[in-house]
């Protein structure tokens, strides 16, 4: 069993917090040592109060399935000896009501497009169950509700 960690920290620095008109503005710290620049959405909470350039939760749950989707795919494609020279997924996630009329992540999708070289090359009926298996393996897509969708675009040859 592992343990994955994360220290989130916000201070109210003097805000009127009781009138609701606080920066949501916080910092997201990870057990590597790195520190990222955490916030509401402002599509959830209005500007000046969240922070357009941080990274709102639901932006980050998008980028950990597109992640986690990615590094199964490198790995299970090195397993076969495909060689892949540049992974893009430009992910997506909706948010909306969800079966109970809860507001939630109700669908990601992903868009990937990998570049392969060399002497073995995958057709496109490999590279989909290259993701297929990917997305089976994925500990997030594993962990979570949403449906979790794999639209690969059918890369090219470097």
């Amino acid at each position: 069993m592992a343990h994955y960690t994360a220290e989130i920290s916000w201070r109210r620095d003097g805000q009127d917090f009781l009138s609701n008109r606080y920066s949501r503005k916080h910092l997201l710290r990870f057990d590597g040592g790195i520190e990222v620049l955490g916030s509401s959405s402002p599509h959830v909470v209005p500007l000046p109060y969240s922070e357009a350039s941080a990274v709102d939760p639901e932006e980050a749950f998008v980028a950990s399935l597109s992640s986690c989707h990615m590094l199964w795919f490198l790995s299970i494609a090195a397993k076969r000896k495909f060689c892949v020279d540049a992974y893009t997924d430009n992910a997506v996630g909706v948010m909306d009501k969800n079966a109970i009329g809860k507001m939630a992540m109700t669908i990601v999708t992903l868009r990937p497009k990998v570049t392969f070289s060399g002497d073995k090359l995958p057709t496109q009926a490999q590279v989909e169950e290259l993701h297929h298996q990917a997305h089976d393996e994925c500990f997030i897509a594993n962990s979570v509700k949403t449906e979790v969708r794999c639209e690969p675009v059918f890369g090219g040859i470097a």
